[in-house]
């Protein structure tokens, strides 16, 4: 499987639906471009600025799908590629990925090689790491639900050796730390801005929690939000500490306090989102089959390497 696929151009209409007062401003485009279509599940989006692209991962097909911002050509970046979920950019550009299949996550060289960061805990594998962010200070921390071993759909079927679905933490020095142990199944997770807070989403329950970040411990843990269409899976933050999380109808937008204040509607199950672009203000979403975009008045939080808000 290589070589260019041919991006199905077409768009979808952006509706943008208030909930509150303060949504009053946020706001986009109305259409939505769809870049892209052919998946069976897409998931973990993340944009390249150094070069313009956007990953993604097309889990039961087991590859890692690229678009061009400049040509708008999408091809295949890897394949096998461990039926990657999640992944994330590193404070060095490099990019990290959540292997379903593999039961690990990774690093992807500058030179292109792929290193081992983490592939159990106390000896015994991972279930499936999901979903995965780095905090400024080069820790990464991730999510380990067990959707890849549930089934052969998402990886491979087999037994949680973990005793549950964790969050987890690996340091600059490698020291693997398991941060949080009350969740049915944690998925998607996002520092606040000034990385004090981390909010991790429970998809099994439909809730978005926020715990405070203490060096490498957690604490808290209270809920942020109830999920009022479907779940919550992956979601990201925009420069006002507003979140953007997906949802069954698209993406669903919190004020920092907890509060819906409004949708933006999508024609397909959104799984995660990320911003991009070369202002961050524009939005990329891995929505069931497909790939969308548009761009908003709000900009995407600052990535790891990049400068504070």
């Amino acid at each position: 499987m290589t070589g260019i696929l041919e991006p199905l151009a077409g768009t979808a209409p952006a509706v943008w639906q208030k909930q509150d007062d303060r949504f009053d401003g946020i706001r986009g485009d109305s259409q939505f471009e769809r870049l892209w279509t052919g998946g069976r599940w897409v998931e973990g989006p993340v944009y390249s600025p150094a070069g313009r692209y956007l990953l993604w991962s097309d889990i039961p097909n087991d590859r890692i799908l690229r678009w061009d911002e400049t040509s708008y050509q999408v091809s295949i970046y890897r394949h096998p590629a461990g039926n990657t979920n999640g992944h994330t950019l590193d404070t060095e550009g490099r990019l990290i990925s959540c292997e379903h299949g593999n039961r690990r996550v990774t690093r992807t060289e500058h030179h292109g090689a792929v290193t081992v960061i983490a592939s159990e805990y106390d000896g015994k594998r991972f279930n499936s790491p999901n979903d995965v962010v780095v905090k400024r200070d080069g820790s990464i921390w991730f999510t380990d639900p067990a959707y890849g071993i549930d089934s052969d759909y998402e990886g491979y079927k087999g037994a949680i050796e973990t005793g549950g679905c964790h969050v987890y933490r690996v340091g600059t020095d490698g020291a693997l730390t398991r941060v949080a142990d009350d969740f049915n199944r944690p998925n998607g997770l996002a520092f606040s801005l000034d990385e004090s807070l981390l909010y991790i989403s429970d998809s099994e329950e439909g809730t978005l929690r926020v715990f405070t970040v203490d060096g490498d411990k957690l604490s808290g843990g209270e809920l942020f939000a109830e999920c009022g269409n479907g779940i919550f899976d992956g979601f990201r933050l925009d420069t006002e500490g507003r979140v953007w999380a997906s949802a069954a109808d698209g993406v669903h937008i919190y004020h920092p306090d907890g509060t819906l204040l409004g949708k933006l509607l999508v024609p397909e199950t959104v799984s995660n989102l990320v911003w991009g672009g070369a202002k961050r203000n524009r939005l990329f979403l891995t929505a069931t089959t497909s790939i969308y975009s548009l761009f908003t008045t709000a900009n995407g939080a600052p990535l790891p390497f990049g400068p504070r808000v």
